[in-house]
């Protein structure tokens, strides 16, 4: 026999309850998807019809994406969610709309929607630089990056627990698929990502160069003029690396930092260095970091065959337990780990100090945020592909891309002085503003969303709302 605890005295669920929406932060996102132009612009090259039953494709790729944002990690869970507000956006795409909305989505219309892409991200930025605080620059170092886009390019994994088409074994010995993409580090936005088989190489040069165009193409022309990439040790490779060379023009430069995989050649480098030409490295924030030391390796290092004024970084830190098994014999002799970086940074235009070897070592070590990029955009739909179909998981791909751009939107143009929230991650952005309870109310009219007053963060839902009604329409 159980005793009552008090809370539940007199409680009684019954299901008629009217005008309830859960969920409700899926209004911003619907909200920010529409003032942008990305509705519209998605409805100019997505199939349309008149005919009875026709449900707009361009709606039920927004609906998809921001569903994802809310969490849905499969077609049917997109559904789930979209029943949560019909009374405001109208009936849910079923699973099956979705299905074939993803299959109709074929090389063409992607195509086109990068087009679209392109021209919101254009609109979406003139926008941030319009901030009381201007576009979000990067700090490393304790250095402002005004001027500079940086582009981070990485790999990840994405297992499949059933045979997919191109699922493959994978280099870490898991099953599925091996996408590779492109993020800005200024915004945290998605550029571009493609998908890959699961044993497709680490560092395929066509692949980076595939998805390196794709990434620079949508960084609008007024942001082109300096642009830095960064990529782990499957950019150091020929192709790529003369292929950011050539990217440079009289009117874009661009720089580039990779890691490079350690060689018997650089290791008999490494001991030609004298102790003096070894420096304490920096922290993000400029201050001395004790124990890390980097040193200037270019020209011990005489490999002619890679491009002409390639820098060498190294840097060395006594290793932890963890890694004494890892060590080379030359390692264990020194007692030192070294780790590699490539770079063509001889200077920055409008950065000082840009070319000594602490900045250098700190510029590339931040490259390690790319892996916060790839955890949040699995946390809002890439963690798993629902279909057998290639074709179909590819438009799921894009959803979630559109997804990462959504969120990234909203916390920067209507978030940006919420604390806590411009670079807050989908967890706490859920269980803050995006899972809200509300109640739909009708007077004069009009119809209100209301969300509970003693909620912490109703005036953030309400400031961000505010602010995408007073967003200037696209040119």
């Amino acid at each position: 026999m159980s005793e009552r605890t008090g809370w539940d005295r007199g409680l009684s669920v019954a299901a008629d309850g009217k005008g309830l929406v859960g969920h409700a932060g899926a209004v911003l996102l619907r909200q920010l998807a529409d003032r942008t132009g990305l509705t519209r612009g998605l409805a100019g090259v997505l199939p349309t019809s008149t005919s009875a039953g026709w449900r707009e494709r361009a709606g039920a790729l927004v609906q998809l994406a921001v569903a994802m944002v809310l969490g849905a990690r499969s077609l049917l869970e997109a559904e789930q969610l979209q029943l949560h507000h019909q009374g405001l956006f109208g009936p849910a795409a079923s699973d099956s709309t979705m299905r074939r909305l993803l299959a109709e989505l074929d090389d063409k219309a992607l195509r086109k929607i990068a087009k679209v892409r392109r021209r919101v991200r254009r609109h979406v930025w003139m926008l941030l630089h319009l901030r009381p605080g201007g576009f979000p620059w990067l700090t490393v170092a304790g250095r402002r990056l005004t001027g500079w886009i940086v582009v981070d390019l990485d790999a990840t994994v994405i297992t499949s627990a059933s045979r997919k088409q191109g699922a493959a074994a994978t280099f870490k010995g898991t099953f599925g698929f091996h996408p590779l993409g492109g993020w800005p580090a200024n915004t945290g936005e998605n550029l571009a990502m493609e998908l890959r088989a699961g044993n497709a190489g680490a560092n395929t040069v066509d692949d980076h160069v595939r998805v390196l165009a794709a990434a620079l193409d949508q960084i609008p022309h007024s942001s082109q003029s300096k642009i830095l990439v960064r990529v782990d040790g499957a950019g150091a490779t020929h192709g790529l690396l003369q292929h950011l060379e050539a990217l440079n023009t009289k009117r874009r430069t661009v720089r580039y930092t990779v890691g490079w995989k350690i060689t018997p050649e650089d290791e008999t480098a490494i001991a030609k260095l004298p102790e003096s030409a070894w420096e304490t490295s920096l922290k993000q924030d400029g201050d001395l970091q004790a124990g890390y030391q980097v040193a200037e390796l270019t020209g011990l290092n005489t490999r002619g065959s890679w491009p002409a004024g390639m820098r060498l970084i190294v840097r060395r830190v006594r290793p932890s337990r963890r890694h004494v098994k890892k060590l080379t014999a030359f390692e264990q002799k020194t007692g030192w780990r070294y780790s590699i970086t490539a770079t063509n940074i001889r200077h920055m235009w409008g950065i000082a100090g840009s070319h000594q070897i602490q900045f250098l070592d700190a510029l590339h070590r931040d490259h390690a945020e790319v892996e916060d990029r790839v955890r949040t955009n699995k946390a809002m739909g890439l963690a798993n592909l629902p279909s057998q179909s290639w074709q179909i998981n590819t438009g799921w791909m894009l959803a979630a891309n559109l997804a990462a751009d959504l969120d990234a939107w909203l916390r920067l143009l209507t978030l940006h002085d919420q604390d806590g929230l411009e670079d807050a991650e989908p967890n706490t952005m859920r269980l803050r503003l995006y899972h809200l309870p509300a109640r739909l109310a009708r007077h004069a009219r009009r119809r209100i969303l209301r969300i509970e007053r003693t909620w912490p963060c109703g005036a953030a839902f309400t400031t961000s709302w505010n602010r995408l009604a007073q967003l200037p329409a696209p040119t």
